[in-house]
């Protein structure tokens, strides 16, 4: 079982911005996809996810071998893709407990009762060292970047899908932060999803072990290798993908 994405051309409001994106996630791998501000990190992301305003001129997008490329969000999630917003969205009244317990259910055949849900949420917590009256505040309102990380990773490690599109999960946590959403990836890791996490900084590397490093550069995946390529961009910067993409 794997998440293909084949020669992939995705335009937003006419400008093309990824201009021929191929890349297949395994399931039981962690893929790194890294690259400079601008490159279509996040446009990918979206497009993998069926945003509506990400519109997919060229290429195709399977997920064990189903072409995916033109479902909506909501049966792409029932297939088992997720996706781990940059800037979750904040939903005042509706507490993030009530926000979870739906959005499994709408993913099961059968649903789970309250009282089975609440298990399941509190080992979730557990995991992530959470306090259980996180769980009634209001999905993101008032939340710290920190806090709205942790949340979209209890949101994962609770719906369990088979492949996680992580989109800078990373981005502006403190360094106990950074190592819990770690954690969560890890915990994915151990049971065996794809994962395709997003990053603009190797830091989050030193925790998360991936099977292969993507660089992105203009719309295109120039080149791929190992952890080693990550630690190559930490010492040289994105400064010398022009030479590459050249």
């Amino acid at each position: 079982m794997k998440l293909e994405i084949n020669d992939l051309h995705v335009a937003v409001e006419g400008k093309e911005i990824l201009r021929g994106v191929t890349l297949a996630v395994d399931l039981g791998t962690t893929h790194c996809l890294m690259g400079p501000n601008g490159s279509g990190k996040s446009t990918l992301a979206h497009a993998l996810m069926g945003h509506p305003k990400y519109a997919i001129t060229k290429g195709s997008i399977l997920l064990d071998g189903e072409d995916i490329t033109s479902l909506p969000p909501n049966e792409r999630a029932k297939r088992g893709l997720f996706l781990s917003f940059q800037y979750p969205a904040e939903i005042p009244g509706v507490t993030l407990s009530n926000f979870l317990r739906t959005a499994l259910n709408n993913l099961r055949s059968e649903k789970l009762g309250v009282l089975d849900f609440h298990k399941l949420l509190k080992e979730k917590m557990g995991q992530l060292g959470m306090d259980s009256a996180f769980t009634k505040r209001y999905l993101n309102e008032g939340f710290s970047g920190g806090e709205k990380k942790r949340a979209e990773i209890l949101q994962l490690l609770v719906l369990q899908p088979k492949f996680a599109v992580l989109d800078e999960t990373d981005s502006g946590l403190d360094i106990d932060a950074l190592k819990i959403v770690a954690q969560g990836v890890n915990s994915l890791q151990k049971e065996r999803r794809g994962i395709l996490l997003i990053t603009h900084y190797n830091r989050i590397l030193h925790y998360v072990v991936p099977d292969q490093v993507h660089v992105m550069f203009q719309g295109r995946i120039i080149r791929s290798g190992g952890k080693e390529l990550a630690e190559e961009i930490e010492q040289r910067g994105y400064a010398f993908l022009q030479e590459v993409a050249a």
